[in-house]
């Protein structure tokens, strides 16, 4: 009798036990769920309510042709309005003819590292980045030759805080307000000597050691000064891409993002071996 009393209190105690830790499972699964719902609505409502930045060049045929001896070309196959296409039927379709850094491009490490990273090998999370805006448009207008100094980035530090490892850190000189027009963007003198800004070496370096940082971004047609990338060299996209980064070029509206707090998003078609392609980059501020 003692016995069967003993087991019958024994299983009422496993029982509670049982049910405590079924009742507490379920209250953290419930709760565990209404934070990813929460989660989920907040993520929901910050890109609703965020402003968004193009930061990408129109594609046309009367932009910089960008390298190779042909120049861009869009060529109708397809027209609504008929007679217009080579094709029979109506609808609407483009021949597309360019070089990969055309426009507003990326370039990953292979264009100008052998053995690099292609357009493939880069992860999406390398496409989706806090943003850091380094402004030296002041600078380049008295200056159009300027190079961005370590003074400049230790000053934006000193205002917003370390860079972050893992960002994208565009370069801001309002070139691009001189887009499309190619004697604006060359900027050539009397002798024939081309002047736009750049990166320099001091501050890349800095970037991509100190920093860690995933890429870089910029309004000119080059990471180079116009007077070296003119005379086709190229040090500093060299060096840049020897680290296994990539970057984006001839970008735009760089003039509308702040400093820090936004995020870019970065993107290409994925070409097989591809070592650059027309972007599609805009930038988001919650």
């Amino acid at each position: 009798m003692l016995i069967a009393k003993h087991r019958e209190r024994l299983m009422k105690n496993w029982l509670n036990m049982i049910f405590v830790a079924v009742a507490a499972a379920g209250g953290y699964l419930m709760a565990v769920k209404n934070i990813n719902e929460n989660n989920g609505s907040d993520f929901a409502v910050t890109l609703a309510n965020a402003s968004y930045i193009e930061l990408t060049h129109v594609m046309h045929e009367g932009i910089p042709s960008g390298p190779g001896p042909e120049t861009p070309s869009i060529d109708m196959l397809l027209s609504h309005i008929e007679g217009e296409g080579v094709m029979s039927g109506t609808g609407s379709i483009h021949r597309y003819s360019f070089p990969g850094q055309w426009g507003t491009h990326v370039d990953p490490p292979i264009h100008f590292i052998e053995g690099g990273r292609t357009l493939t090998d880069i992860s999406l999370s390398e496409m989706v980045l806090p943003l850091i805006v380094l402004d030296v448009s002041d600078k380049v207008r008295e200056n159009p030759d300027y190079q961005i100094s370590l003074q400049d980035v230790a000053e934006w530090e000193d205002v917003n805080g370390i860079i972050p490892e893992k960002t994208f850190v565009a370069l801001r000189t309002d070139w691009s307000k001189r887009w499309p027009d190619i004697d604006q963007i060359r900027n050539w003198d009397d002798e024939g000597k081309s002047h736009s800004p750049g990166w320099s070496m001091e501050v890349l370096k800095y970037l991509a050691t100190n920093r860690n940082v995933t890429a870089i971004g910029h309004e000119t047609m080059d990471t180079d000064t116009g007077s070296l990338a003119a005379i086709g060299e190229y040090p500093l996209e060299t060096y840049f891409l020897a680290q296994d980064k990539y970057q984006i070029e001839n970008m735009t509206a760089l003039d509308q993002l702040p400093p820090t707090g936004a995020f870019i998003v970065a993107t290409w078609a994925l070409p097989k071996d591809g070592d650059g392609f027309p972007a599609r980059v805009f930038a988001i501020i919650p």
